[in-house]
């Protein structure tokens, strides 16, 4: 099992001593501990839809995960030991989808975001009944031309933020101007143009690549706190007293390492404040569904103070940490190959 250690600033992200914040003069960093990742469980149905997971969502005892492109025509729904109850068709055929989310009144919403190549006009979200299958498609665009994207976060208004996937500099944040149940079918129906969640100072202080490379995001089912993942990390938001896009904009209160995945993209809460990470197998045995025991109520202790602060030692840096490393010298490769987006995931989502 591997820790989840995190840094926890009053409005910036400390990964290390020594290390840059965020933002400016933030007070000293205390660092706490969001306790062990362990197995919730592992998918042996040989169906290959299961093997490139890209979106998680959590509905009572249910899980629902579904692949991206090439394997995104449907969706599954998971019991509690990962076997395969059902899939469940979407009822349109999706070009790229990325990431999955859950609204209020258990309508599944599937995240048709995905543009490596930066060349689609419109992008979507698609809902579906889980009872009936059912579901409408809408049509999105961006109002500053294409993007690609991996992470979508619901709000408990029903309002949908997406933060777009860029490899180097700071992600666009995109929210629809309606809550989702209102947009028009098919759409399109322009998204607004929010700000950046900007991480480049952590990169230019040394963070891993991978830490700024966004692939997933959720909202805890109480509303309280948002998280947006990368391959190697999650980052946590403070929801209370803000709404989704304001919480991005102003920067993670949580940082935490994530154990090593094959290729993490999917995040969830649980209906108890669990996170749940989810990887693509990239070639490999499916790897486990992870579960990181209540995430929301440790984040909220950590940010009142009235947890007491762990005594556990600096985290290492990303230099040393066994899963920065290897996409810190990834990411030097790519500098040296012009940067080619292409070449580091040698696949196209």
């Amino acid at each position: 099992m591997r820790r989840a250690v995190v840094a926890v600033a009053s409005a910036a992200v400390v990964l290390t001593a020594g290390t840059a914040a965020a933002q400016p003069a933030p007070r000293d960093a205390a660092i706490a501990d969001l306790g062990d990742a362990e197995t919730l469980c592992t998918p042996t149905d040989p169906d290959p839809r299961l093997d490139e997971i890209s979106g998680l969502a959590v509905d009572g005892e249910s899980l629902y995960v579904v692949g991206d492109s090439g394997s995104d025509d449907a969706v599954a729904e998971l019991g509690p030991d990962c076997s395969v109850r059902r899939w469940i068709p979407l009822p349109v055929d999706p070009y790229d989808v990325e990431d999955l989310a859950r609204t209020a009144d258990g309508t599944l919403w599937f995240a048709d975001i995905g543009d490596n190549a930066r060349r689609r006009e419109t992008v979507a979200l698609i809902s579906v009944d889980p009872a009936t299958g059912t579901g409408t498609l809408h049509r999105l665009t961006y109002p500053d031309g294409p993007h690609d994207a991996e992470t979508i976060l619901m709000g408990a208004d029903g309002v949908a933020v997406i933060v777009t996937k860029n490899l180097f500099g700071p992600s666009g944040i995109y929210r629809t101007p309606v809550p989702v149940d209102q947009l028009a079918e098919p759409g399109p129906t322009p998204l607004e143009d929010i700000g950046d969640l900007d991480l480049t100072e952590r990169q230019d202080a040394g963070a891993a690549l991978s830490e700024s490379v966004f692939t997933g995001g959720a909202v805890a089912a109480d509303g309280s706190v948002g998280a947006v993942r990368s391959y190697s990390h999650v980052h946590l938001f403070d929801l209370r007293g803000r709404d989704i896009a304001a919480a991005l904009t102003a920067g993670p209160d949580v940082t935490a390492e994530l154990p090593p995945q094959p290729q993490g993209e999917a995040v969830a809460f649980g209906p108890n404040g669990d996170l749940l990470v989810a990887s693509e197998a990239r070639g490999g045995p499916l790897p486990p569904i992870l579960r990181i025991p209540d995430v929301v109520e440790r984040f909220h202790e950590q940010r009142s103070g009235d947890g007491a602060a762990s005594a556990a030692p600096p985290a290492e840096s990303p230099a040393e940490s066994p899963a920065a490393a290897p996409w810190v010298l990834l990411g030097g490769g790519l500098l040296a190959a012009a940067g080619s987006f292409a070449l580091w995931r040698r696949r196209r989502s």
